[in-house]
């Protein structure tokens, strides 16, 4: 059985599969044990769609929005104002590509990320999980009227799937909130929370009515995991360093790099969004990514040209795709 089957016969395709083969193969050179064969993937734009801004901010903006609702007095604010009038033209250009950037930015960031990144400060961590998880049960991607749920890139699913079977340790390494994406890790890839490394802001512990609390407070834990935070983190939260690394920004180089150190055949893949008719084209924030891939010995994976289905709901209605006995069909909710 195919185990790629939303991928298309090219020679990337036939290039994953060696490398997997060859590493778990006892008699082969390329052998990797058990125990290496570390996996690590970025998550915006490399496991689901980052377009037209990214789903945690999406997440936040619904955040101030709510308060907005409730608050009269910022009904007519600005950004307030806008939001609840569905307007993002007036700040669009000021949402950030990666959710580092807001954090970087710090205190001269313009007020609509300031507001983002302070959006969930002072609420517990248990309480903005419960949020997390009721956005994505009712959130809407703006451009494809599916749940964010159904934006994952099935090939890449597949990829997550198929190393897994082969004894690989697949971890999420984003510069995201690490308690957003934790949220559906396990349900939306099949990877255990406890393998998801990202940035977020600072935590305090504290004893509640109800019991030990976690509170979210001002302030990002350092370093921020993305560009040379990412194999810092990696080394933090794994202790191994990947064998397969895939990202598809100048935010994962360092994470590409890592994997060349890793003392075994490793395999690093870029992803590059080409396709403007199933997703987006795009190359803005990865251009220095792709000028080294050549020269890296990369693996450039085109949406275009290797994707024989970008997202799930995208396949035609005889189609069903099967991953390791998870059944994706393109009216699934």
């Amino acid at each position: 059985m195919d185990p790629l089957p939303s991928w298309n016969e090219t020679p990337t395709k036939h290039a994953i599969l060696q490398f997997v083969a060859d590493v778990c193969d006892p008699t082969s050179a390329s052998y990797v044990p058990p125990q290496a064969r570390i996996a690590t993937f970025d998550n915006d734009g490399t496991l689901w769609c980052e377009k037209p801004y990214l789903i945690e901010i999406a997440f936040a903006l619904q955040r101030l929005i709510a308060r907005a609702e409730a608050d009269p007095r910022l009904r007519e604010r600005q950004p307030y104002k806008a939001l609840l009038a569905g307007d993002f033209s007036s700040f669009a250009h000021l949402l950030p590509h990666h959710i580092s950037d807001a954090l970087r930015l710090g205190a001269a960031m313009p007020e609509i990320l300031r507001l983002i990144y302070q959006s969930h400060v002072g609420m517990s961590q248990a309480v903005f999980e419960q949020e997390a998880t009721a956005f994505f049960a009712e959130a809407r991607h703006p451009r494809f009227g599916v749940p964010y749920k159904q934006t994952v890139y099935q090939p890449m699913l597949e990829l997550v799937r198929y190393l897994q079977a082969q004894s690989f340790k697949v971890y999420v390494s984003s510069a995201g909130g690490m308690g957003f994406m934790r949220v559906v890790s396990e349900e939306l890839y099949g990877i255990p929370r406890e393998n998801v490394i990202g940035s977020d802001v600072r935590l305090k512990f504290q004893m509640g009515p109800n019991g030990p609390e976690l509170i979210r407070v001002a302030g990002v834990n350092e370093p921020i995991d993305d560009g040379a935070g990412k194999p810092i983190n990696i080394e933090l939260h794994i202790g191994r360093w990947p064998v397969l690394a895939c990202g598809n920004a100048n935010g994962d180089i360092e994470m590409l790099q890592l994997a060349r150190g890793s003392g075994y055949h490793h395999l690093c893949l870029l992803v590059r969004h080409d396709d403007p008719d199933r997703e987006y084209a795009y190359d803005a924030h990865a251009e220095k990514a792709h000028a080294l891939a050549n020269e890296a010995g990369w693996l450039v994976v085109s949406m275009k040209d290797d994707f024989r289905v970008v997202f799930a709901f995208q396949a035609t209605n005889n189609t069903s795709i099967a991953v390791e006995g998870h059944l994706s069909s393109p009216d699934a909710d």
